[in-house]
């Protein structure tokens, strides 16, 4: 099985054991999103590094590096406090976000992808494991 296949099926298993997540349709579109926080958030690095006076429109609690890494110090959210997070912080925000017509696309991309998107997810243990899996991705290594 290729590393994809492995990665796909590693979060299926997961998944799995979660009360809230009914069916491929819900996986997808939870892999979807945490995809596109840890990919967005890996431009964002690149935007940084390119533009000094790079702002994120994403609050920096609500960034990836800043909620999702875990350092491996048993510091990292998980749980309930990880759901309540995600639910009641992490999504307002990102719906909540003010775009205009002068936002960069770049920008306005996060309100767009967040108007619609759920969090299935009713174990924060399991969350966290599914976070920790996706954040294993070197998005860097652009071979």
């Amino acid at each position: 099985m290729s590393s994809l296949g492995n990665f796909v099926k590693r979060l299926r298993d997961i998944m799995r054991n979660d009360a809230g997540i009914n069916g491929d349709a819900q996986r997808i579109e939870q892999i979807a999103w945490l995809l596109f926080l840890k990919v967005y958030d890996t431009k964002e690095e690149d935007w940084e590094f390119d533009d000094d006076s790079y702002e994120s429109i994403i609050p920096e609690e609500c960034r990836w590096r800043n909620w999702a890494v875990d350092d491996g110090k048993g510091t990292a959210i998980t749980g309930d406090d990880l759901l309540d997070f995600v639910n009641n912080k992490l999504f307002p925000t990102l719906k909540g976000i003010q775009v205009s017509k002068t936002t960069p696309i770049n920008k306005a991309i996060v309100k767009t992808t967040f108007e619609d998107t759920n969090n299935y997810m009713k174990d924060g243990v399991l969350l966290r494991q599914v976070v920790n899996v996706i954040d294993e991705l070197d998005l860097t290594n652009y071979e």
